[in-house]
């Protein structure tokens, strides 16, 4: 995020909390390391597919991938781990996180639902760094509304002919391996939908459109035109794609709200650090008691959030239990109070917080879209109180 961060690396003390045990320290320990050796500021921001392949590459060879694909579909995916690496990477520099996290969710399917054959074919080269994975389930008139999905995937004796569009996707175009979601027809709504590998080599597979946004990340719109797919790269059975998304969702939905607690956590720093140093009215800025009230507000808001995604990663993890509520809550939370967070943390450094290039500013614009993908804040409200509704 910065060539002068003002500490080496996020103080994780809730790692002191019951949720962790020494597998989580030790990873987060390795994680601090790394990024404390510097090299990800070395990464050439200027060009994002570029930047994109060489934070993927890095995280490769630094042995941090396993986290995200299960140590290559052979053990099961630690939430706990995956929201310590966001919200560490997430403090240092948001195409990281994002780098990270789209290794998981571009192969989460696979892991779960993948044949030996084809988790050999694809997760060790993404866990090297070497692919770069895409998760590919949005269209132009079915983000939220899943069953409005009208992308079609045909059998054609042994193989699949893919037809159709895919919107808002992560990675699209520059990704190797794509996990696909499209209408297969078993029943009606969600239950008609199955999940496929797609490789970007594939013929009928082409990048539509580029699409820029406010935070540079790689984002596409897919076309398959008569794209021809063996069956045996079916994930499942056909019609469980819909089930399949949404394990995989549900795994790394908690780690969206530690990618913004990474965000919240940079913003306090670095009001904390302006605080300190910035003279007004013949005192500190620290010193006035607006600042204090604000900075008591935004210190408040990152520790409660902290506490809701830790428990729905450790309720996954440990506990055993359905996460679906828990996480939707700690997202809803934590990107909410984080856009709050960094919202004030540019108030106090007045005009040079909305400076192009300045770390607030940076942050200003990657907080933003977590409030929508993934599930916006509003859809989240929906799944808390139908999941209430269930238990009465």
């Amino acid at each position: 995020m910065s060539d002068r961060p003002c500490r080496e690396a996020p103080v994780h003390e809730h790692l002191e909390l019951p949720f962790f045990e020494q597998t989580q320290r030790d990873y987060a320990q390795k994680l601090n390391a790394f990024a404390a050796t510097g090299v990800l500021q070395t990464v050439d921001h200027s060009d994002t597919d570029a930047a994109c392949r060489a934070l993927v590459k890095l995280l490769g060879e630094a042995g941090l991938l396993n986290a995200v694909t299960g140590n290559n579909g052979k053990s099961e995916i630690d939430s706990r781990i995956i929201c310590l690496a966001r919200e560490t990477l997430a403090w240092h520099d948001g195409l990281a996180d994002f780098a990270f996290a789209m290794q998981g969710l571009g192969t989460g399917a696979i892991g779960l639902a993948g044949t030996e054959e084809l988790k050999q074919a694809v997760l060790p080269k993404v866990t090297s760094g070497e692919w770069i994975a895409a998760f590919a389930l949005s269209e132009k008139e079915a983000g939220s509304d899943v069953g409005a999905m009208t992308c079609k995937a045909e059998q054609v004796g042994d193989d699949y002919s893919l037809n159709g569009e895919k919107t808002w996707i992560s990675n699209g175009g520059i990704a190797d391996v794509y996990t696909v979601f499209a209408r297969t027809g078993e029943a009606a709504g969600t239950r008609g939908i199955s999940a496929f590998v797609v490789y970007a080599t594939d013929p009928g597979f082409s990048i539509a459109e580029r699409i820029d946004v406010i935070a540079p990340h790689p984002l596409a719109t897919i076309r398959f035109d008569n794209c021809r797919i063996p069956a045996s790269r079916r994930l499942g059975a056909g019609g469980e794609g819909f089930k399949i998304a949404m394990r995989t969702l549900d795994i790394f939905r908690a780690s969206v709200a530690a990618a913004a607690l990474g965000f919240a956590r940079r913003a306090l720093d670095e009001a904390l650090n302006h605080a300190r140093k910035r003279q007004m009215f013949g005192a500190k800025l620290s010193d006035l008691q607006l600042t204090q009230a604000a900075l008591g507000d935004m210190a408040t808001e990152l520790e409660a959030a902290t506490l809701l995604t830790y428990r729905a990663a450790y309720r996954r993890d440990v506990q055993r239990l359905p996460t679906t509520q828990q996480a939707a809550m700690a997202k809803m939370a934590a990107t909410e109070s984080a856009q709050m967070i960094i919202d004030r943390a540019l108030q106090m450094f007045g005009g040079r917080g909305v400076q192009s290039g300045a770390i607030t500013e940076k942050l200003y614009r990657e907080i933003r879209s977590l409030r929508i993908y993934e599930g916006a804040t509003e859809v989240q409200k929906l799944i808390i109180a139908r999941e209430l509704l269930k238990s009465v």
